[in-house]
C-alpha cells in the first residue's frame, strides 16, 4: 500500500493507540507510535511525520509540555485527541499552539475528518488576506504581518484564533453561521460540533474584550451564528 502522509500518534493508552493504529492505517496512513511524551518528541525529531495526534495525560511529561517544544521548531499540524473536557483545558492546548482538540471519547468519522482537515494544512502556507488590514477603532488587524494589536499592545492569538478572527472581521456586520465558519476556518464540509466555535469565540472574547473595557466586538445571533462589529 503506498501511504498518503505519516502520522504521529502520541497516546500512552495500548487499547485506544492500537484501535486507532488499525483505523488510520486501514485508511491508507503511515503511523509512528509513541507511548510518552518525551518518545513522541524523539519521533517527531527523527521521522519527521507530517500530522501529530498527541494526548494530553501522558506517563512522564504532560502533553501541553509536548506541544511547547514542537512549537518552539516547527508549525506541524497538532490534533490534541484527550480525555479533558473542561474548557479551560481546551483553550491551554489551543493556546499553546495546537491546531484542533477532540475529547474522548470520539466518534471515528468526526475524527478522520478533522485528520482530513489537518492533511490539508500539513505543509501548506497561509495566504493572506486581499486587504491587508483591518480597523475596528481600537483594535487593527495587520493581516500582512499577521499581527493584532488593540488599544496600540499586540495580542497573542493561537493560529485558529486568527483565522476565526480574520474571517468574521472580513464579513464584519454580517451574520455568520455555525457551518459557514466551520467549512471556512475548519474546513469540514459538514456541520461539525458548534461546541469548538463556541470555545474559539470565548477565548476570542476574553483577549479582545477584557472585563470592564466595554468593547464589543463579537455578537451571539442565538440559534445562528455570530457577528462581528461592524466598523462603519
Amino acid at each position: 500500500m503506498e501511504y498518503k502522509i505519516h502520522i504521529l500518534l502520541i497516546e500512552d493508552d495500548r487499547k485506544i493507540a492500537n484501535f486507532l493504529s488499525l483505523s488510520l492505517r486501514a485508511k491508507g496512513y503511515r503511523l509512528s507510535v509513541a507511548g510518552t511524551g518525551n518518545e513522541g518528541i524523539l519521533l517527531f525529531c527523527t521521522e519527521k511525520p507530517d500530522i501529530i495526534l498527541l494526548d494530553l495525560g501522558l506517563p512522564d511529561i504532560d502533553g501541553n509540555e509536548v506541544i511547547t517544544k514542537i512549537r518552539e521548531v516547527s508549525r506541524i499540524p497538532i490534533l490534541v485527541v484527550s480525555a479533558r473536557e473542561q474548557e479551560q483545558d481546551i483553550v491551554a492546548a489551543l493556546d499553546l499552539g495546537a491546531n484542533d482538540y477532540v475529547t474522548k471519547p470520539f466518534n471515528t468519522g468526526e475524527l478522520l475528518a478533522r485528520i482530513r482537515v489537518m492533511e490539508r494544512l500539513a505543509g501548506q502556507e497561509v495566504e493572506a488576506p486581499q486587504d491587508s488590514a483591518y480597523s475596528f477603532g481600537s483594535l487593527i488587524i495587520d493581516t500582512q504581518r499577521r499581527r493584532v494589536f488593540l488599544n496600540e499592545e499586540e495580542l497573542h492569538l493561537t493560529p485558529q484564533e486568527y483565522k476565526l478572527l480574520v474571517f468574521l472581521a472580513k464579513n464584519a456586520g454580517k451574520v455568520i453561521t455555525h457551518r459557514q465558519i466551520m467549512r471556512e476556518v475548519w474546513g469540514y464540509a459538514e456541520t461539525g460540533d458548534s461546541k469548538s466555535i463556541r470555545v474559539y469565540v470565548n477565548a476570542l472574547r476574553r483577549k479582545l474584550e477584557p472585563e470592564g473595557s466595554g468593547q464589543k466586538y463579537i455578537f451571539t445571533e442565538i440559534g445562528v451564528g455570530y457577528r462581528f462589529a461592524d466598523p462603519s
